[in-house]
């Protein structure tokens, strides 16, 4: 789905994120197994660090991103969002999406590259206009 890389999850993040995989797990259709096991593939890799400690450059939940499309060279901005909040026509993308579970961790000047239906996608992470943590310090 993408380069393996380092990157970095909140402790808040971490928790919620295995809560939510345990909860839909435990009450859904098994229809999103494929997403839970990408989603922890990457949870179990990621270098978990305080909230206060996460650089400003690093895509944690809640964080609205600026992305350029390298093949096409366009823009967009997403949120990335727990999946009660997505919204997709308001560019809130749910971290249980292949888009979501491949932005979480990742910095600016990533290259993120997602297999999709016509082929193989490549993102770059232009700039974090808004990152949860960094507004509190």
């Amino acid at each position: 789905m993408k380069k393996k890389k380092n990157i970095y999850i909140t402790e808040p993040d971490i928790k919620r994120l295995r809560e939510l995989i345990k909860v839909a797990r435990e009450y859904g259709d098994g229809k999103d197994e494929f997403y839970f096991k990408e989603l922890e593939s990457e949870l179990n890799r990621g270098k978990v660090v305080k909230s206060n400690s996460v650089p400003e450059n690093v895509i944690t939940m809640n964080s609205r991103i600026l992305l350029t499309d390298l093949d096409d060279r366009e823009e967009m901005v997403c949120n990335l969002v727990f999946p009660d909040e997505a919204d997709p026509d308001r560019n809130k993308i749910s971290i249980l999406a292949p888009i979501g579970i491949a932005l979480l961790g990742y910095k600016v000047g990533d290259i993120i590259e997602l297999k999709v239906p016509a082929g193989l996608r490549r993102l770059e992470v232009k700039k974090i206009l808004y990152q949860p943590e960094s507004s509190k310090k």
